[in-house]
């Protein structure tokens, strides 16, 4: 039992890492068991529940050690034995964690047609990464087949106007598939630097594909669509829509070494980090319009990174006393409701988790389950206290499994890091964002 303990405990310390900081700076980030105990009750308690349980569950029944973090609990109250099922995975019961994927089932579109291309393509990248090489090239040949079979009824959920759009991109989807086979045909040998060359060549086909479909599942959104925001939100800032963010950091000062002033991931050096997220205001468009609003405002600029833990990279705590954006003319902060989309409906959840709505077991649209996903922190004792910090998720299947984390149903997630999220790796307290910017989507962003 010690070690099952060890596990469960080790857990407890994860809700301070979401909660905002009070203006507590890096030397005082260590809190006291008594500071932190506050925050983490409700946590805590569901975590000792959860003991029982699994400790019940060892002694009547031969459970076996490895899966004891695969049913640590998102909500005491649930059986072990009822993960949650989170978004649809592109190998088979593998976790989904590529963020592009994930952005892609986030779309508010109904066509198994082309869901089935999807799933197909990004399998066939699965396949290709541990070189099971003829699942591979019987994926590519049936993506080919599905375009051909079902690119009418495709077509038929594409918005009227971009039709002719989406039959080329049918068409350049199938000639992109051919070079995949093609390269993956190649008699090499195993470890070559051939195969490699043929490897690279079929994934960059499959992603190409990949994209590709993105773009046709986009042209599926139906015109004008728009989440409905009740009257009491209406003063906040809404995304409606998508829009992508790019933040550009530095190292900070104090750094010790002779490239302390550069960012090191996996041995290759960089002057510079720069990431950019897919804010999803399909899903989230008040969590995702106020965090682009702040952005376009300049709010992050030149702004520290306030925690780095090895679970979250976290900032957005500004300067002064205030725990959050304060608007001009106002005087305290601009708070945001809790917003999760639970699949299935037809509207975000605003003001409560899903267990205090009595759907501990509902899966959510935009799992906590890519490296860099974007949350909001907030009091674990306020639903609707997030204002303007966040932090990206350095998710690890271990450490936060899918579906079944402290995460999903309790914290807003608004979108994800689709490129330069290997920088969170290098990325410490009090390196500098040196600008933030809206490269795309600025259009849906709607202010009151």
């Amino acid at each position: 039992m010690r070690a099952l303990n060890i596990i469960l405990l080790g857990t407890t310390p994860f809700c301070a890492a979401f909660t905002p900081r009070h203006n507590v700076r890096a030397s005082t980030l260590v809190r006291s068991q008594a500071e932190a105990g506050g925050k983490c009750n409700s946590i805590t308690s569901r975590l000792q529940e959860a003991q029982q349980i699994l400790a019940s569950a060892m002694l009547s029944t031969a459970l076996v050690l490895t899966p004891v973090l695969s049913i640590e609990p998102q909500h005491a109250n649930a059986a072990p034995t009822a993960g949650r099922q989170n978004a649809p995975t592109a190998a088979g019961s593998r976790v989904n964690k590529d963020a592009d994927s994930l952005l892609r089932y986030g779309l508010p579109i109904n066509n198994a047609q082309v869901r089935k291309l999807q799933n197909t393509v990004e399998t066939v990248g699965g396949d290709i990464r541990v070189k099971r090489i003829k699942p591979a090239i019987d994926g590519f040949t049936k993506a080919r087949q599905i375009i051909k079979s079902d690119g009418a009824a495709m077509l038929a959920a594409v918005r009227p106007s971009d039709v002719e759009v989406a039959k080329k991109l049918l068409a350049s989807m199938e000639e992109d598939l051919a070079p995949g086979v093609t390269a993956l045909s190649e008699q090499t040998g195993q470890g070559s630097v051939q195969e490699r060359s043929s490897l690279d060549r079929a994934l960059a086909a499959q992603a190409s594909v990949a994209e590709k479909i993105s773009t046709l599942e986009e042209l599926m959104v139906p015109t004008n669509f728009k989440v409905d925001i009740p009257s009491e939100y209406s003063k906040l800032p809404q995304l409606q829509g998508r829009a992508t963010v790019e933040f550009v950091l530095k190292k900070g000062p104090g750094g010790e070494g002779e490239n302390a002033d550069k960012f090191d991931v996996e041995g290759e050096l960089f002057d510079k980090a720069t990431l950019k997220m897919v804010i999803d205001g399909y899903n989230a468009p008040l969590t995702g319009g106020n965090f682009v609003d702040l952005v376009n405002k300049g709010f992050y600029n030149n702004m520290e990174i306030q925690r780095s833990d090895g679970f979250v990279v976290q900032t957005g705590d500004p300067a002064g006393p205030a725990d959050g954006y304060i608007p001009s003319g106002e005087k305290g902060p601009r708070t945001i409701p809790l917003e999760i989309m639970v699949k299935g409906d037809k509207v975000p959840m605003w003001g409560s988790t899903t267990e205090e709505d009595s759907r501990g077991y509902a899966a959510t649209v935009l799992p906590f389950q890519s490296y860099g996903a974007l949350g909001m922190a907030r009091t674990e004792d306020n639903d609707d206290s997030a204002s303007s910090q966040f932090f990206f998720l350095l998710f690890d299947s271990d450490l936060t499994p899918a579906g079944k984390n402290l995460l999903d149903g309790a914290y807003s997630c608004f979108g994800y890091t689709v490129e330069g999220a290997d920088f969170l790796k290098d990325v410490k307290e009090g390196d500098i964002i040196v600008n933030a910017k809206v490269v795309a989507g600025k259009e849906n962003l709607i202010l009151p």
